[in-house]
């Protein structure tokens, strides 16, 4: 498997493609061999803990579009089982860039909705970089009635860069969709768990994020505005996204300190593309604890903190 570096990670990029060589190549029972791959493993423990333990909010950004890094079709295939997918919003077509069904978590029937991006030219096309259209949320919506309907627990992941902003979308009725998901959202009478696995921008991302508990991954990242937009709005200069970052606060720590989410899920050092199957069994088992917490809880009172918990958001105050 090739594997892609970001440009801060350039430190690495040369030991660990010599290391990757000499476990390949190299004659393991020779001495000389065994102690030089030694050397180089210590080597680059002690390079990848300089590189990841201190990650500014905009590298944490970069790694949280990653593209190795596992998206909703992944997790599903490491996570669930039985997973069913269902297509189409019922009114105009399917949305690729969405995608959802019935799965089990352990057994318990589930409903999974999320985004799904690609990771070459050709899928990245067909998913529309993970940027849905208004029917991608309408069959997210589709979906999660059903779910509300048969009383089953509802998980959504998100990863996008926010909602397709073309014209053909807006035509479609694009911000109508996601008030829509948003009202239904907040009163459906079964526990919601939503997670951010990677990139969760603006409306697109908030449009399936109305749940009794938000989780992130480590290096994702959640915000009304991508940084390069918001740089481009408050300076005239996307190049200034790093700066945006920094005082947008939109890393996993920052937003679990401004209470928007309720836990952090931690990664493999390097990243969830680094080991997915690590970072899956993580994630498997906070959302298993949380929505059993949730299920046992009243359907009124599981609504009824649901929309407190969205009212205290944003809350300030004057000196």
């Amino acid at each position: 498997m090739v594997r892609h570096y970001l440009d801060f990670e350039r430190p690495l990029m040369e030991l660990e493609r010599e290391y990757e060589e000499l476990q390949r190549f190299a004659p393991r029972d020779d001495p000389r061999v065994r102690a030089k791959i030694e050397r180089l493993e210590k080597r680059i423990g002690k390079i990848r803990e300089e590189v990841y333990s201190q990650l500014t909010p905009w590298q944490k950004t970069q790694l949280s579009r990653h593209i190795d890094r596992p998206h909703t079709l992944d997790y599903l295939e490491l996570i669930f089982e039985d997973f069913i997918e269902l297509h189409g919003d019922r009114g105009f077509m399917d949305d690729p860039a969405m995608v959802g069904g019935f799965a089990r978590l352990d057994g318990e029937a589930v409903v999974v909705v999320g985004h799904q991006k690609g990771r070459d030219v050709k899928e990245m096309g067909y998913r529309n970089f993970g940027m849905p259209h208004p029917e991608g949320y309408r069959k997210a919506l589709r979906i999660m009635e059903l779910g509300a309907r048969f009383r089953k627990p509802i998980i959504t992941m998100i990863d996008t860069p926010g909602a397709y902003p073309g014209v053909g979308a807006e035509e479609r009725g694009q911000a109508g969709a996601i008030a829509s998901n948003l009202r239904e959202m907040a009163v459906f009478p079964v526990p919601i768990v939503v997670v951010v696995i990677g990139e969760g921008g603006s409306g697109g991302a908030l449009a399936i994020g109305v749940g009794d508990r938000i989780l992130m991954m480590e290096n994702a990242v959640y915000s009304v505005i991508s940084p390069e937009g918001c740089a481009a709005i408050l300076w005239r200069d996307g190049t200034k996204g790093p700066l945006a970052a920094e005082v947008m606060k939109v890393t996993a720590a920052d937003l679990l300190g401004l209470e928007v989410i309720d836990e952090v899920i931690p990664e493999p050092a390097g990243g969830a593309h680094r080991d997915s199957h690590e970072a899956a069994a993580t994630l498997k088992k906070a959302i298993a604890r949380h929505l059993t917490d949730l299920q046992g809880l009243p359907e009124e009172k599981l609504v009824s903190e649901r929309y407190q918990r969205f009212r205290r958001m944003g809350a300030f105050v004057e000196k």
